[in-house]
């Protein structure tokens, strides 16, 4: 079974100590469970090809769902994103950090397993002030897709990762119940008027609101 690692965010010394664990797991390639702003998702490093391919592996995932990305700060945008047009700006400065994934025109150098051959890729800045303090501490953006067998319930504490994934992740960090109750929302500010993919924790209202114009949904 994978190394379960309990968190410390309140002892500096202890978690600078874990997050050198869980950096060296992620520099090798490895794939982890974290806890988000969310659920628990499965962590890589976005550029190391074979760990993405892990994690579809893991999650029995097709290869055309690309996975989304979390980072602590907002200028790790622009190692991901081709551009930052004028509504992202809008919604990152209203809306980040909180439960909104934004989808960008993706930089051309991204591998093609987080992006699915879309063009676009999915960032957010996570709400939860301990998830960016772990981010941070890794030092550069990480994966987050939900850490279950794809179609499946999402995982909310880390024995339920443990119990659902087992061996098949190289750690998991407990940092206690994933509270959310709802997924991100997903929201396509590459076409005019923004495209809702996925309606999730951040309301439709507070997208317009901070936009002043409407959005368009896809059929759910």
């Amino acid at each position: 079974m994978p190394k379960i690692i309990k968190i410390d965010f309140d002892n500096e010394t202890v978690f600078q100590a874990q997050v050198v664990k869980i950096k060296r797991v992620l520099n090798l390639g490895g794939v982890i469970a974290f806890p988000t702003d969310t659920f628990y998702g499965l962590g890589a490093n976005p550029f190391h090809k074979k760990a993405l391919s892990r994690i579809f592996k893991i999650k029995q995932r097709p290869e055309d769902k690309p996975l989304l990305v979390l980072i602590s700060t907002i200028h790790q945008v622009s190692i991901l994103a081709l551009e930052i047009n004028p509504t992202a700006k809008i919604l990152i400065k209203k809306l980040w950090p909180g439960p909104l994934t934004i989808l960008f025109s993706a930089h051309p150098h991204l591998p093609t397993q987080l992006t699915a051959n879309t063009g676009k890729i999915g960032i957010r800045q996570p709400g939860n002030e301990q998830v960016r303090k772990l981010l941070a501490g890794i030092g550069y953006p990480i994966t987050a897709t939900s850490a279950n067998i794809s179609g499946s319930a999402n995982a909310t504490t880390a024995e339920e990762v443990q119990e659902t994934l087992g061996s098949q992740v190289d750690l998991i960090i407990d940092g206690g119940p994933a509270t959310s109750g709802k997924e991100s929302t997903v929201l396509d500010v590459a076409l005019s008027p923004p495209l809702i993919v996925r309606n999730g924790a951040m309301s439709r209202e507070e997208i317009e609101t901070a936009l002043e114009m409407p959005c368009i949904s896809v059929p759910q």
